[in-house]
């Protein structure tokens, strides 16, 4: 069976890139190719004969899909490496596009309605054939036009990529494989009284506080963020900014930025409310205070009764 690994790779004649398992047991020198086709997941595939309808690709494996004309690219030559999308046509065929979707396989995201039918409701994800929500997976009954919360899975019995708002069964709550100030990509779903819930990494639910909300946020808002506080229950808490000494970096960074655009002055200091300076400068008070206590000492900036300035330098 051939060695795949996930490592971001560049192609070099065509600076193709990619993050997705590739197959080391044959490796031209311009490329590596998929080592098993997956379908809703971006493979990595070579071009290995054309027909009247297209280009037919390849993996590693031998498996072939066909790639439309529409999708060709001009000058394509035999053996070259191609990044595409696998799904199925309205005929359940494997087809390959370049096109990118919204929703990769085992992600969450919002898509729009844009049909209802007997067998349930129609989203865009960007690509010719809609994804289908069948009625049994659907919280209440979808209305063309708005837009859903939902979760791309694999039907193992039609083989088909499909759609569900019913996402519980797709978090996972038992084993939480994140630690205090890792980096992480979040989502958010809605807000609550505690804050703005978020999906971390496709894979766990989290919250961003009410106090570090940051800047505003609306749903389907997606972002990097830091793991704050995983709970005994399981539950997890999530920051915009980074925690530590890096923050204060980054918020002396940003304070410098704001006060070299605003001529030198900006009326903010301890006096200030949190408000003030959360509509300003997208932090927190604390965050704030601490950064300019570090730009003080450092004679960057000078502290006056009604505001900071930027140190000139002689």
């Amino acid at each position: 069976m051939p060695e795949c690994f996930g490592k971001v790779q560049k192609e070099k004649s065509n600076a193709i890139r990619w993050q997705y398992p590739v197959c080391t047991s044959f490796i031209p020198t311009q490329f590596f190719v998929t080592c098993r086709m997956k379908i809703g997941e971006l493979n990595i595939l070579k071009a290995v004969r054309d027909s009247d309808y297209g280009v037919y690709l390849s993996d590693e494996a031998g498996k072939e899909v066909l790639l439309p004309n529409k999708y060709v690219p001009a000058g394509i030559r035999p053996d070259q490496a191609l990044e595409v999308f696998v799904y199925t046509d309205s005929e359940d065929r494997l087809v390959a596009t370049t096109r990118q979707p919204l929703l990769m396989l085992h992600q969450f995201g919002f898509l729009k309605v844009i049909d209802t039918t007997s067998y349930g409701a129609f989203l865009d994800w960007g690509l010719e054939k809609d994804l289908l929500v069948p009625f049994r997976e659907q919280k209440q009954k979808m209305e063309t036009g708005k837009k859903y919360l939902v979760f791309l899975y694999l039907d193992e019995l039609t083989g088909r990529l499909a759609a569900t708002a019913k996402i519980e069964r797709f978090i996972e709550k038992e084993e939480i494989l994140l630690a205090p100030g890792e980096e992480v990509e979040v989502l958010a779903t809605h807000r609550s009284d505690m804050g703005m819930n978020v999906i971390i990494n496709h894979l766990y639910r989290g919250l961003i506080a009410s106090q570090d909300l940051l800047r505003e946020l609306y749903p389907g808002d997606t972002l990097p963020a830091y793991i704050k506080d995983i709970k005994e229950d399981g539950k997890v808490d999530v920051m915009l900014r980074q925690p530590g000494f890096a923050l204060s970096e980054e918020s002396g960074s940003i304070i410098l930025d704001r006060l070299k655009h605003a001529g030198g002055f900006l009326p903010l200091s301890d006096r200030s409310s949190p408000q003030e300076i959360t509509e300003q400068l997208e932090m927190s008070k604390k965050a704030f205070k601490k950064a300019i206590g570090i730009l003080y000492k450092q004679r960057k900036i000078s502290i006056e009764e009604n505001g900071i300035r930027l140190v000139q330098k002689s």
